[in-house]
């Protein structure tokens, strides 16, 4: 049995797109902290280390670092490494720029605790709806 949440964001990149949640509990820094090859999360102690984010609705607090995290955002869209969408709590100029310049949808003003990890999320425009599933 699933449960499905609606929730209304604002939009920073109009789109849609859907895929398995990964959370992450902190922000993210894109250069450096993302391999724009492959989409692993590569920065040291970092909880989502080692995992890849493509295809992936990434869910995180808000963006930090470098601006030119923006470009490596949009490397990842054309190395096919990108995540599917961005959800955060409170967006920042990096992120939301590499969300654009990328094509990549994104959301923010979402209570992102109630989103975990591998939950089926849909980003379509201002909606979030997370599918989760129930324990037996």
């Amino acid at each position: 049995m699933s449960t499905i949440t609606r929730m209304q964001g604002r939009v920073i990149r109009a789109g849609r797109a859907e895929g398995r949640a990964l959370v992450s509990p902190v922000p993210i820094g894109f250069l450096g902290g993302v391999d724009p090859d492959s989409g692993v999360v590569v920065e040291p102690n970092h909880p989502l280390n080692g995992q890849s984010v493509a295809g992936r609705v990434l869910v995180f607090p808000t963006g930090k670092g470098s601006t030119v995290g923006s470009y490596t955002i949009l490397r990842l869209a054309r190395n096919g490494a990108a995540p599917a969408a961005m959800i955060n709590a409170e967006s920042e100029a990096i992120v939301a720029v590499g969300a654009i310049i990328a094509d990549i949808p994104m959301v923010d003003q979402v209570a992102i605790a109630l989103i975990r990890d591998g939950d089926w999320v849909v980003v379509d425009n201002d909606t979030v709806e997370i599918h989760q599933e129930l324990a037996p």
